[in-house]
């Protein structure tokens, strides 16, 4: 008897895990459900190129429109689910349509955090997750624009950057010390906020905003010292959250994500999970961590194909992460338990806007960046923090001595 494989979510782990499970050879029925209009997507360039004007570009790495079709893919676009039923295997559509399944890929992204303050519902207030977030967006980045960018993190300083291009008047309202600052630590998020800087780019660190305020035609942000800032567009960029209402709470982790092992398995041998809601055993650090990245998403979805087909395949656990802004290029890999690592060690000259950044816990690297290290790139970065060893902080930051002798 044919196996029916649903896999609700039509981001890119969901198209990935389809792509993969015809590549794979499964011939049995595959049901992508997914609430855009759209076949699946990436989603970086929404914050960068798209979110400029230009036309929309991806990897090649997803299939494109009559793929699915070739491929007996049955693509419900733009349709809703409103419950899952485990017991009897079963996801419940709107329209009233019900959908049994032998595997279930749980791929439904996540929707941003949204900014509670009197006024964040506004017609001047955007948020971005879709193309058509971006669109809406882009069509205000008009040059003199005020733009107020609520949020200081990847998100923000993207937009940060593609609006200051478009000769926008940006202000970045930020509850830190620097931008990036969870992450990044001081020095490092003290680098990005002096590019933007450098580009015009206004700060109000160790704010927050209270209010958006709609009057006479005009908006203002207000802060919590009593401030106010013109605003033409307001773009709220405070984190995501797991889109998880429709999963069954013994499914989920502490953080909210859907808890899956290495190979994206829930606790329910027929619901898997992939890219922004799973909550991935991590061995590596040992613990669980989820990622809301375009290297994840594309990662998680093809290692949950794999195991609905009862493949083995794991899933690395050295997270990954890329940015462009203005002329950098940066790529991060690892995970840093906060408050475990100091600041990073530099090697290389931030202000010649190309070095790479490594953070230590216990003498050990545990994440790292390069930005504009394109010649080197992540490769050696990454095979300091598996192998795991401890490094001599002063070599570490000598340029004259090579990443590959730190192993030895």
């Amino acid at each position: 008897m044919s196996r029916r494989f649903i896999i609700l979510g039509a981001g890119q782990a969901g198209g990935t895990a389809a792509l993969t499970l015809r590549a794979l050879g499964f011939d049995g029925t595959i049901e992508l459900i997914g609430r855009e209009p759209h076949i699946p997507y990436e989603r970086p360039p929404l914050s960068k190129s798209y979110l400029a004007g230009e036309p929309y570009r991806s990897h090649d790495l997803l299939p494109h429109e009559d793929w699915y079709e070739n491929h007996d893919v049955r693509f419900r676009r733009g349709r809703t689910a409103v419950g899952i039923d485990r017991a009897r295997t079963r996801v419940l559509l709107d329209r009233g349509d019900r959908v049994d399944y032998d595997a279930l890929l749980l791929a439904t992204g996540s929707q941003p955090r949204r900014l509670t303050v009197p006024g964040g519902t506004g017609g001047q207030v955007h948020y971005l997750r879709t193309l058509e977030d971006s669109e809406r967006l882009g069509a205000r980045l008009r040059p003199g624009a005020r733009v107020v960018i609520i949020g200081g993190g990847w998100i923000g300083l993207e937009v940060a950057a593609t609006a200051s291009l478009s000769g926008c008047h940006v202000t970045v309202v930020d509850p830190h010390d620097v931008s990036l600052q969870p992450t990044l630590g001081a020095t490092v998020g003290g680098f990005f906020t002096g590019v933007h800087r450098a580009h015009g780019v206004d700060f109000r660190f160790g704010r927050r905003a209270t209010e958006i305020r709609a009057r006479a035609g005009t908006t203002r942000v207000v802060l919590d010292d009593g401030d106010s800032l013109r605003a033409d567009c307001v773009v709220i960029a405070i984190g995501a959250v797991p889109d998880t209402g429709l999963v069954d709470p013994e499914l989920l982790g502490a953080d909210g994500g859907v808890r899956v092992d290495s190979r994206m398995r829930t606790k329910d041998p027929h619901v898997f999970a992939a890219g922004d809601i799973a909550a991935v055993a991590n061995g590596f650090y040992g613990t669980s961590l989820r990622s809301e990245h375009w290297a994840n998403a594309l990662m998680s979805g093809e290692i949950a194909a794999r195991s609905m087909l009862g493949r083995d395949s794991e899933f690395d656990p050295v997270p990954f992460v890329f940015t462009d802004q203005y002329d950098l290029f940066v790529e991060y890999a690892g995970w840093v338990r906060r408050g475990a690592a100091e600041e990073p060690v530099i090697r290389g000259d931030p202000a010649a806007r190309a070095f790479q950044a490594f953070w230590l816990a216990d003498g050990r690297v545990v994440a790292a960046m390069h930005v504009n290290r394109r010649d080197e790139g992540m490769t050696p970065l990454q095979d300091l923090i598996r192998a795991r060893v401890r490094v001599d902080p002063s070599r570490l930051a000598d340029p004259q001595v090579p990443l590959p002798s730190l192993l030895d």
